[in-house]
């Protein structure tokens, strides 16, 4: 195959695999944030849901739930199977697995320092959604309506995982490795990936455009420069964990900053 006809077929590849993927939730954020513009309640009066039950009927809604994260991973085992290696470490080409020259328990200093991004980043991000939000940028965040389940807390631990697992290994590893091979630099692959993460919360407002771009930038960064998936994905679970299993005690403390509009 000719250098042309890679090229050539790897934008496609890219293009089926967003399509699958981001790319599908970036045009619905798109037009998400087009619809609550247009609305006569201003977007801070606006709510935006994140997980909210598949069912009225709470066993249905359980196995709904978990077939939604089941297929949710489709995408991932997509981007497994065509930057799969044969040679170990196999999943090298997505920043997975042991890492060349690396000594003792290299998984625990990557989780370590997957919280240690979880924490810089999510600190300030709670102070810039409050401050986005009373701007009137962002529309009111409900990571969850399932708080009244008896599974809601395991379910939304597993939700958080597969947006993990997502957007870090297709928005950031894969298309390093897409944009690279198509002869991207490494700055316009960040810049890329961190407007493709914001694009997609569109629906949250402008603030979630914001602050995921900023977000993706800082995530964008630390791969090119370490080349490791792993702190990624632990930090996004961690930041995912906390706004959606935290969010009823935090609606609880601070009714007043966390609270959906009335009406």
């Amino acid at each position: 195959m000719t250098s042309a006809a890679l090229r050539t077929r790897l934008r496609w590849e890219v293009g089926i695999v967003l399509a699958l993927s981001f790319g599908a939730s970036a045009v619905y954020a798109i037009v998400s944030i087009v619809e609550r513009l247009t609305r006569d309640t201003a977007l801070s009066q606006q709510t935006a849901t994140i997980n909210r039950p598949l069912s009225d009927r709470p066993v249905f809604d359980l196995v709904s739930q978990l077939l939604a994260f089941a297929f949710g991973l489709a995408p991932v085992a997509l981007v497994v199977y065509l930057l799969w290696s044969g040679a170990r470490p196999h999943l090298a080409r997505l920043g997975l697995g042991r890492p060349p020259r690396a000594r003792g328990a290299w998984w625990g200093r990557e989780i370590g320092g997957g919280v240690l991004l979880a924490a810089a980043i999510g600190i300030p991000g709670i102070a810039f959604y409050l401050f986005a939000k009373a701007i009137g940028i962002n529309a009111t965040v409900v990571p969850t309506a399932l708080d009244t389940a008896w599974w809601a807390v395991p379910v939304l631990v597993l939700q958080a995982l597969r947006a993990a697992l997502g957007e870090e290994l297709i928005v950031v590893a894969y298309l390093c490795d897409r944009f690279r091979r198509l002869g991207v630099g490494p700055w316009a692959t960040i810049v890329s990936s961190a407007l493709l993460r914001g694009s997609y919360h569109l629906y949250q407002g402008f603030g979630g455009f914001i602050g995921n771009v900023v977000m993706g930038v800082v995530f964008g960064w630390a791969y090119q420069r370490w080349g490791r998936a792993l702190p990624l994905i632990v930090a996004h679970w961690v930041l995912d964990i906390v706004s959606f299993a935290g969010y009823p005690l935090a609606l609880a403390l601070w009714p007043a900053l966390f609270a959906a509009p009335a009406g």
